[in-house]
This record gives C-alpha cells, sequence and structure tokens, in this order.
C-alpha cells in the first residue's frame, strides 16, 4: 500500500496575500502527524523580488513546553518559501517549499512527509551543546 503525502491545494497567484500565505501554512501544518505536546507559532519574514519570481520568507517555531519547564530551554525552526513564478499564468498555484533550521536539504510537501523526528533531532543538538557550554 503506497503511503500517501498530505499536502493542500494551494492558492493561486493572483489570490496570494502574505496573510493567505501565512493561512496555507498554519493548515499544512494541520496536516502533520505531530504529538500534541509541541506548540509553534508562525510569522512572515520578509517579501523577496527576483528576476522570475517574487518570493515569501515565513517561519514556524517549535517548542516543547510542560508545566515544569513552560518555557522551552530549546526551539526548532521550519522555514517556509511560497514562490510566485512571474513566469506562469497568475491562475497558477503558489508553490511551496521549507526547509529545517540546520538543514540545508529544500524540500517539497507534496513530495516528502514532515516527520517529527527532525524538530527532535535540532532540539536534541541544541540541549547537547547548550550542556556542553
Amino acid at each position: 500500500s503506497k503511503h500517501v503525502i498530505k499536502n493542500i491545494p494551494w492558492t493561486t497567484a493572483k489570490n496570494f496575500t502574505v496573510e493567505i500565505g501565512q493561512q496555507q501554512i498554519e493548515e499544512l501544518i494541520s496536516t502533520w502527524d505531530i504529538h500534541e505536546s509541541w506548540l509553534h507559532h508562525s510569522e512572515f519574514l520578509e517579501e523577496e523580488e527576483l528576476k522570475d519570481s517574487k518570493r515569501y520568507h515565513y517561519r514556524a517555531c517549535w517548542g516543547l513546553p510542560t508545566r515544569r519547564k513552560p518555557i522551552p530551554r530549546a526551539t526548532a525552526s521550519v522555514y517556509f518559501v511560497i514562490v510566485i513564478s512571474k513566469l506562469k499564468p497568475d491562475t497558477a498555484p503558489v508553490e511551496v517549499f521549507y526547509r529545517m533550521e540546520s538543514s540545508r536539504l529544500i524540500r517539497r510537501p507534496e513530495q516528502c512527509e514532515f516527520r517529527e523526528k527532525w524538530l527532535q533531532d535540532i532540539i536534541e543538538n541544541k540541549t547537547v551543546c547548550a550542556e556542553r557550554l
């Protein structure tokens, strides 16, 4: 049985706004299989103008707050880019990419299932580093 990667229908270039982009990132995150103890907030970072596209950068910052430690010792960020092509018709959907803060590997939500372990690894690495200092 082939595993289905969850994705969402992305807005078209002509209907895109920074706010819709952020709402859609939240909608995508809601499809990820992540334990409810993880909390995050997302934010718009910047707009980047390129020759053949406009790129909108966002960040979702994740943590594992607990009763004893309501402010997590470390957080893990996922960076999103929503790309609007200047070459495609404005009725085409936007393209979306994301990467983990500690990685150069760029992923597409329709091609790669998000793994909670990526968040855990970043936080573990930061915690280990902090303990060494």
